[in-house]
């Protein structure tokens, strides 16, 4: 079904895998004719190596310095991304950049504050010269694979599953700071990253839809890195047998196995889905040179990958439907286990055997949606299995979210959404609720199939800290019509009679040209900006000190922490443009005494910037002192104090800055990890002026520690390898981090304090 290979391979004639061992020169050159290939001119020849060139600034191409062409971000990202470069010197927006309202859109929690930041967001496009899309007209990728997609071009978005790749472009979803450089007409600064094909080979069998495809190689490539901070390239002779909509569906869902970004070999059905956008210039032939090196492949046999379902906790949780249910009660047992390293510090109970009816396995919900499962293709396909079938009035729901108010009018024109309304399933606007935890919330100890991206825990919405629970598997939307028409049964695409009619597709430019606000080369200076109550501004952050104390107030030991366990998504969305008020539910599902904790460090931190002697006020931190005197010389003004937690492997999943900025609000100045499982996080970390430490091996210290870092400010500057660090509360107990590669701005930035600090400090 997927082989990995364990070496690299050459690509020869776009069809012929060669892999990379003695004597493969000779095998190319019988197969090409050609005298001599080398792997460093192979490498070259992917279409990833084509398009960073091309975007790439800096005179040393293994030392990439990108300039995107357009960016892009939703309402709970653009209002702090904004605030951030006002407060850096941003006169207009220098590129194309559209702000999308699609995650809360609902306008349902905290008064106005929703529809505020909305009302900002228009001003700023009027200000700065972008293109502003209002709620409920498409969801953020959606917008950008019908508007701003291009062969060959690079879009940076400030969310994790910016990806475009099928339609020929290089999309990379990051925190907000990376995208505030670029307003700033900075650049991204990445090594040339490794390039790993992807080869498709076959044809879907009839009921397997992109999710499927997706799933299985996230099964394949999660836990073992293996595209880790690489490029996925699509490749073979499979993809002719895909839609472009198939090949989007399976695109998006690249981010969850953590590579940095995606492309596709493009051809004529590319060309038509231009021109269908009435886009035609847009479009640019791309495919791998003659002969092509990649770093490692991942073969998929597109003909023998059947239906698959995502347990809860992740999507690498993965099996085939027929196995689930051939196996019930083992695989529930297996999922169960799994969801303890997650549910460990509650008091929940957690179980899905209950769901068990008749030997069957019951799910109280359906949901297709955003960009992942709203597209065309797959309602237009859950709707031939639904025709003529109803979902029943048990506990068994359905939603239906077109990605797109374009597509939701073709859904109307061709009867989709009439025949959807009768089986009882709802229709819905285009919203991202409910991939991340703010739309169809199940019922406590529920269990929801969806067509989105993610399955964390509480991205359903529940709160286990509250006692509540809920569960969302993945699936395909095939499937999960298929699961519909059993009202509620969980149910293969492949065991329902069916024929798929594949209507066509016709997009009506009309529905944003009346709608969107397109600002690009009209900026006005004259507009103010509209700051509801709920926009506030960063506070103030310190520069690195001389030395520095940090007290460990969080340790958590699950293979990974997501970012939606380092800050919530959900309700607290409504909160991301108030960091002081977002900043109170840091880690509030994974360690709840986190805040507190933090803030109790913090205070003395604020008392030293004041000038006042804390020791005296402060016996924890007097004992600290006389420690370290012990051994060091100690100058409290020159000594920050402040917070720091470990993870073995934290930063999955979003691309949200808010996971660190929140930290940093609170005090922070570092993490501890064994490794970051996305290069996104770590990025957030450092643009944020926090220290993205390293350390592999039993942890010498424990909740609650002290640690001391002496001469932080000299190890920064002065490109230190490895640092010591002192445990103090083990009488000084020494052990030694690292921070891995830093560029040289990103050694600035941790020394200013902050990107904001950084750009300040440069005006």
């Amino acid at each position: 079904m997927i082989k990995l290979y364990k070496n690299g391979v050459y690509l020869v004639n776009g069809s012929e895998i060669i892999e990379d061992q003695p004597k493969a020169d000779l095998q190319i050159q019988a197969e090409t004719g050609l005298s001599k290939v080398t792997k460093e001119d192979a490498k070259q020849g992917t279409i990833a190596y084509g398009i960073l060139k091309d975007h790439n600034c800096s005179k040393d191409i293994h030392k990439l310095q990108i300039k995107f062409d357009k960016l892009t971000s939703h309402d709970i990202t653009f209002v702090g991304i904004i605030q951030t470069a006002r407060a850096s010197g941003l006169e207009k927006f220098p590129m194309p950049y559209v702000l999308t309202n699609c995650h809360n859109s609902l306008c349902a929690v905290g008064g106005t504050i929703n529809e505020d930041d909305h009302m900002f967001g228009l001003s700023c496009a009027k200000k700065y010269g972008g293109i502003y899309v209002p709620p409920h007209q498409a969801v953020i990728h959606q917008f950008a694979r019908e508007m701003l997609a291009a062969g060959g071009a690079m879009i940076l978005g400030s969310d994790s599953h910016t990806r475009y790749g099928a339609l020929g472009t290089m999309a990379m979803g990051e925190g907000g700071p990376e995208l505030v450089k670029q307003l700033l007409n900075r650049t991204y600064d990445i090594l040339m990253p490794e390039v790993v094909g992807v080869y498709l080979t076959g044809a879907p069998r009839k009921g397997v839809g992109p999710q499927d495809i997706a799933l299985a190689i996230i099964k394949a490539v999660f836990a073992n890195g293996y595209v880790k901070n690489k490029v996925m390239e699509f490749v073979g002779d499979g993809i002719k047998n895909l839609s472009v909509d198939y090949r989007i569906g399976i695109d998006v869902m690249t981010t969850e196995t953590t590579c940095l970004s995606s492309i596709w070999q493009t051809d004529q059905a590319v060309k038509e889905f231009y021109e269908i956008h009435k886009r035609p210039e847009d479009y640019k032939e791309l495919q791998p040179d003659r002969v092509t090196y990649y770093d490692g492949m991942v073969y998929v046999n597109l003909s023998e990958i059947k239906p698959m379902i995502a347990m809860p906790f992740h999507p690498s949780n993965v099996y085939t439907i027929d196995e689930l249910n051939a196996n019930l009660y083992d695989i529930l047992d297996e999922v169960e286990k799994k969801a303890l390293i997650s549910l460990d510090h509650t008091k929940v109970t957690y179980t899905l055997k209950d769901k068990v009816r008749n030997g069957r396995l019951y799910v109280e919900q359906g949901t297709i949606a955003g960009c992942a499962g709203g597209g065309f293709e797959n309602i237009c396909d859950a709707v031939d299995i639904l025709d003529g079938k109803y979902i029943g009035s048990d506990e068994f729901s359905l939603s239906i979210y077109p990605a797109s108010q374009p597509v939701f009018m073709e859904l109307v024109n061709n009867g989709a959404v009439a025949k959807l309304m009768e089986t009882g399933a709802t229709i819905r606007t285009a919203f991202c609720g409910p991939c991340f935890g703010a739309g169809d919330v199940p019922a406590n100890k529920g269990l929801s199939i969806r067509h989105t991206t993610r399955n964390f825990p509480n991205r359903e919405g529940s709160k286990i800290t509250n006692g509540q629970i809920a569960s969302v598997a993945l699936m395909d939307a095939r499937s999960i019509a298929a699961t519909a028409a059993n009202q509620g049964y969980l149910t293969s695409a492949e065991d329902i009679d069916v024929t798929f009619k594949k209507p066509s597709y016709y997009f009506d430019s009309k529905i944003y040209e009346n709608r969107v606000y397109n600002g690009i080369g009209k900026a006005d200076p004259s507009t103010e900006l509209k700051f509801g109550p709920g926009i506030v501004d960063w506070p103030a952050m310190s520069k690195l000190s001389e030395d520095m104390i940090l007290k460990v107030v969080s340790v958590i030991y699950d293979p990974v922490t997501t970012t939606d366990e380092l800050i919530p998504s959900g309700e607290t969305s409504s909160y991301r443009s108030n960091p002081l008020a977002l900043a109170e539910f840091t880690l509030s599902r994974k360690d709840p005494a986190y805040v507190d904790r933090a803030k109790a460090i913090q205070m003395a931190e604020k008392a030293r910037i004041a000038g006042e002697k804390i020791t005296s006020a402060n016996e924890e931190l007097r004992l600290v002192y006389d420690t370290i005197a012990g051994q060091f010389a100690i100058d409290p003004e020159k000594t920050q104090i402040g917070s720091t937690i470990y993870a073995v492997k934290p930063g999955d999943g979003s691309a949200r800055e808010q996971a660190a900025s929140c930290q940093k609000v609170l005090g922070g100045f570092a993490n501890i990890a064994k490794e970051y499982a996305t290069k996104r996080y770590r990025s957030n970390l450092i643009n944020w002026g926090m220290l993205p430490f390293l350390y592999n091996g039993e942890l010498p210290f424990e909740n609650g520690d002290y640690l001391f870092i002496k001469d932080i400010k000299k190890a920064v500057a002065d490109k230190h390898s490895e640092i010591k660090v002192y445990v103090v509360n083990k009488g000084m107990k020494e052990f030694t981090l690292t921070l891995g590669d830093l560029t040289d701005d990103e050694r600035k930035i941790i020394l200013s304090g902050c990107l904001i600090n950084y750009y300040r400090d440069r005006m």
